[in-house]
């Protein structure tokens, strides 16, 4: 029922209220004030970030209530295919994505394709201006008592997946915040987003039985590693 109202009985008027916009503000025979086109501008844009927001609501909703099919698959394959996602993105940054053999991890294939996206999404969005971004993930497999975090079972296996980037960083106090539901450390002015990407994340590694950390340094860039029992 959650899933119908947010991708039809919300959704669907948003767009109809974008759409209305568009056209007064596109008719030539329209003699709107230079103020109140650009109120029509914020609105359109206003629109824009709900419409975004209910998105993410759903997307975070279906990351807890769909079936948890796992499977074995090639990391790098997961990558790859993101990598597609933000082709443009990517150029247009003059990223590189640095992987090396990911191995193989048990995981449900299509919320951790979401949980990849949304990292890399983040580290071009926060990607610092006139240097180039470089993106990092790797992959170990160690047993909990290996692994710097003390919440790991010390005789379980664990994929230990670190992301890491070159990007704006963040202060290390937020460490924990920026994986509460609409967290955001920057203004709608600065970057967009819904500050939801990472409770998304966190709900993904969650349902994976996992965990997720994140660690940063203003000006320097954001880690983030993450630990998926290997089943």
């Amino acid at each position: 029922m959650l899933t119908y109202i947010s991708s039809h009985d919300l959704q669907e008027p948003l767009r109809k209220i974008q759409g209305f916009m568009s056209l007064i503000l596109s008719d030539a025979d329209n003699t709107l004030s230079e103020a109140s086109e650009g109120y029509f501008q914020r609105a359109q844009a206003a629109a824009k970030r709900m419409q975004a927001l209910i998105a993410d609501l759903l997307t975070y909703s279906r990351a807890k209530n769909l079936d948890r099919k796992f499977e074995k698959v090639k990391l790098n394959l997961i990558v790859d295919e993101v990598k597609k996602d933000f082709e443009e993105r990517i150029h247009e940054k003059k990223a590189t994505i640095e992987t090396g053999d990911l191995g193989e991890a048990t995981i449900i294939q299509f919320q951790f394709r979401q949980l990849i996206s949304n990292l890399i999404g983040n580290s071009l969005k926060f990607s610092k201006p006139l240097i180039a971004l470089r993106i990092q993930i790797k992959n170990e497999i160690a047993t909990g008592d290996k692994l710097n975090n003390t919440k790991l079972s010390p005789t379980a296996t664990y994929s230990h997946i670190i992301y890491s980037d070159n990007g704006i960083g963040f202060d290390q106090q937020y460490g924990e915040r920026i994986f509460e539901i609409f967290q955001r450390l920057h203004s709608h002015k600065e970057y967009e987003g819904t500050g939801m990407g990472l409770a998304i994340c966190k709900r993904i590694v969650e349902n994976h039985n996992g965990i997720i950390t994140a660690s940063g340094e203003l000006g320097v860039g954001a880690r983030f590693d993450i630990y998926i029992p290997n089943l």
